[in-house]
This record gives structure tokens, C-alpha cells and sequence, in this order.
């Protein structure tokens, strides 16, 4: 037997014997856990289940043991994460920080820094938000003007942020900030990472179409940041937060592949709510739905692949976009066929006509169209496929 297939041998026991039979279902509206200060269970399994991939260090399977993470050669991660697809487990936990900083801060952060930030992310003890977007700097990112002005031993910072989602729960957030105004917009911005409990910062929580409230706008009156919190060079945050861009494009892209918000299973809801008639409008609708799982299922292998470049430390920034773009819009279409599948029962927003699946189905309908905004619009994925890509020339404006 190989290594390998001894790995594998040892995964499949240790889930089979510490992933409760609860936890390998659909996640329900409301059920994901986020790791932080204020973390809360919704029942005993999901309590357990986080706390055994935690001691087992598979909050970060292929991050170093030193530093909190399995110490996974990509090999291993691959087999991890196919066994959990397997058994469909639910994820322990969401964490921003593991998503996005966490790899950000392996590649640029000291040695200080990782052992500060990494080991709490690895732990589920420090819950992260994103400081990026501005009232009028979403897609273009770098025109950002959130100020950090040097103060000696700190940073002052002021100005807001928008679209933070869960700003209002986070712990800490990463942000970039504009530390040098005279510079040309992309060589003036810096990464630093900053504790949402400090002095001078406020969230207002944004209504959304769907009845929830995770987005928020953060507010920063002359926040304290010390020098210790800035990641990276100075000035030189507009390269991290590319890498990071990557990192969200691929988290983003990943949304199918576990139980998360999004996930309804497609056949399912067909078998359960169409009708087995050979009436032309029903054999069509049946096709649509066999399609688009038969897209979903070519998106998560080709996630899989994608995985497996990274840890070959191959270049796939233009494929992050694109899965991310097929993903966001795979999503919205998936909803649309769902939508016509249920019929009437697709209509409830509350009540106890509906069933609990139905009513999160209709909320999430809507979360669909967020997707396609969420991580950079569909539009900018567009651009950034057509240049970095397809190396398409920048088109010129007419005279």
C-alpha cells in the first residue's frame, strides 16, 4: 500500500470516527460557525466538530505545525479535503483570516507577526473582517483615500470603509490605508491589521434585499494602529493586496465545493418537487437541471486542480478569477432553475406554510445576485480574464 493510500486510510477512520453524523449535512440558513472572541454553538456536534479539527491542527491543514497549522504536504490536503467532500462534511468553521490574511501573512509578515496572528487564526479565537472597499473606491480598489498618517511609535487612521461584511462581530480587521497621498494611487497604499475594539471605530450594520444584515460600514476617527501592525513593506500594500485578491477569488470559488450558504443540492430538489410526467415543459426543466449539475460538478473538479497548482506553487491568478466568475454566475442561474423547480413553494419569505429549507432557499435566491458583486463584480473579472489572461490590449478611448 502507498503512502498515500495509508494517508488516506488514516483520514477516512479519523472523520468517519470525529465528524458527527449531524455535521455531515447540508448546513442550514444561520448554521456556520465563526471562529472569534464571541464564538457560539448551535448544538453539541457542531461544538465538537470544531474543537477536533482544531486540536487536530485542519483549521489550516498545510500551514506549518509551528505556527498552528497540520503541517500537510499538498499531496495530503488534497486527499483531506476529498475525503471530507466524500462524507460531505460540513466546515468547522469560517475564518477570514485562514482564507485570506493567514497565506498573505506566511509569504510577507516577520516572524512576530506570524506567531501573533497565525496561531489565533489556526485556533478560532480571532474572527476577521476586510477593510478594503470605500463608498467610492470599490472597483477601482486603489483609488482608496482612508488615511494613515505616521505619528512616530503609530499610525493615525481615519476614514470608512464599506461593505465590511460582519464588520459588527469581527474582532480584527485587515485593511489597507493610504499612507503616502503624493504617490501615484497604487504606490502609496499599505496593509496593516487593526483591533475593531480600539478607540474612534464604528459600524453601522447595511440592510440587504434579503432581509439580513451582514454587510456594515466602518467609521475611523483618528485610530491608533502601532508601527507593528503594518504588514509589509510600506507603501508597498497595493502587491499584497493583489496576492490577497487571489486568495479571496479562490475562497469565493470554493462555495460549491463544502455545505456552504449557497449549497442546495439541485437533483434533490428535483426529485422532490417535479413531477415525473413526459409534459414537454417538465422534461425541459429536468434538462436544465441535469445541465447545470453537470456544470457544478465540472467546477468542482476544476477547483480541485486549481487547488493542486497553488500548492505546486504554479501561477493561477487568472484562473481565480475565472472560477470565480463561473462560480458566481453558475450560482445565480442555479437559483433561477430552483426557483422554477419548486413553483409556488418557492414563493414563502416567512410563515409555517413554508419549511425552514424553502424559506432559506428564497432568502438565498436573492443572496445570489450579492455573489456576482461580492469579491470583485463580475464586470471586473471580465477586465482582469481579458488582460492578465487572454492578454487582450487595453481598448482606447474614441477621439
Amino acid at each position: 500500500m502507498s503512502t498515500t493510500d495509508e494517508f488516506r486510510k488514516e483520514v477516512r477512520a479519523w472523520l468517519e470516527a470525529n465528524c458527527p453524523p449531524s455535521m455531515r449535512t447540508p448546513t442550514p440558513d444561520g448554521g456556520l460557525v465563526f471562529g472569534g472572541r464571541k464564538i457560539s454553538f448551535q448544538s453539541e456536534d457542531q461544538r465538537l466538530w470544531f474543537e477536533r479539527m482544531r486540536d487536530k491542527g485542519w483549521f489550516a491543514p498545510d500551514w506549518p505545525a509551528a505556527y498552528g497549522g497540520g503541517g500537510l504536504n499538498a499531496e495530503q490536503t488534497a486527499v483531506l479535503e476529498a475525503e471530507m467532500r466524500r462524507i460531505h462534511c460540513r466546515p468547522p468553521q469560517i475564518n477570514l483570516g485562514i482564507w485570506m490574511l493567514g497565506p498573505v501573512v506566511l509569504e510577507f509578515g516577520t516572524e512576530e507577526q506570524k506567531q501573533a496572528l497565525l496561531k489565533p487564526m489556526t485556533r478560532g479565537e480571532i474572527r476577521w473582517c476586510q477593510g478594503f472597499s470605500e463608498p467610492n473606491a470599490g472597483s477601482d480598489l486603489a483609488s482608496l483615500k482612508t488615511s494613515a498618517v505616521d505619528q512616530g511609535d503609530h499610525f493615525l487612521v481615519n476614514g470608512t470603509k464599506i461593505w465590511t461584511s460582519y464588520g459588527d462581530k469581527s474582532d480584527w480587521m485587515y485593511a489597507l490605508v493610504r499612507t503616502d497621498p503624493t504617490a501615484p494611487k497604487h504606490r502609496g497604499i499599505s496593509l496593516i491589521v487593526l483591533d475593531m475594539q480600539s478607540p474612534g471605530i464604528t459600524v453601522t450594520p447595511i440592510d440587504l434585499i434579503s432581509g439580513k444584515s451582514s454587510f456594515c460600514q466602518v467609521f475611523f476617527d483618528n485610530v491608533k494602529v502601532p508601527k507593528g501592525q503594518l504588514i509589509g513593506p510600506l507603501n508597498g500594500g497595493w502587491t499584497l493586496a493583489k496576492a490577497l485578491l487571489q486568495h479571496e477569488r479562490r475562497a469565493m470559488s470554493k462555495f460549491g465545493e463544502f455545505s456552504l450558504p449557497t449549497h442546495f443540492d439541485l437533483m434533490s430538489l428535483a426529485e422532490r418537487y417535479l413531477p415525473q410526467t413526459t409534459a414537454p415543459a417538465d422534461i425541459a426543466l429536468r434538462a436544465r437541471a441535469v445541465a447545470m449539475s453537470m456544470e457544478e460538478h465540472s467546477y468542482t473538479l476544476t477547483v480541485q486542480r486549481m487547488g493542486e497548482e497553488m500548492r505546486a506553487r504554479q501561477n493561477v491568478s487568472g484562473l481565480m478569477s475565472i472560477m470565480k466568475l463561473v462560480h458566481s454566475e453558475q450560482e445565480k442561474d442555479k437559483f433561477e432553475i430552483l426557483l422554477d423547480l419548486m413553483g409556488h413553494r418557492a414563493l414563502g419569505w416567512e410563515g409555517d406554510e413554508f419549511t425552514d429549507p424553502e424559506l432559506a432557499l428564497c432568502k438565498a435566491w436573492l443572496g445570489s445576485f450579492a455573489q456576482t458583486i461580492a469579491g470583485g463584480s463580475s464586470e471586473v473579472q471580465l477586465n482582469v480574464i481579458a488582460k492578465r489572461v487572454l492578454e487582450l490590449p487595453e481598448g482606447k478611448e474614441s477621439k
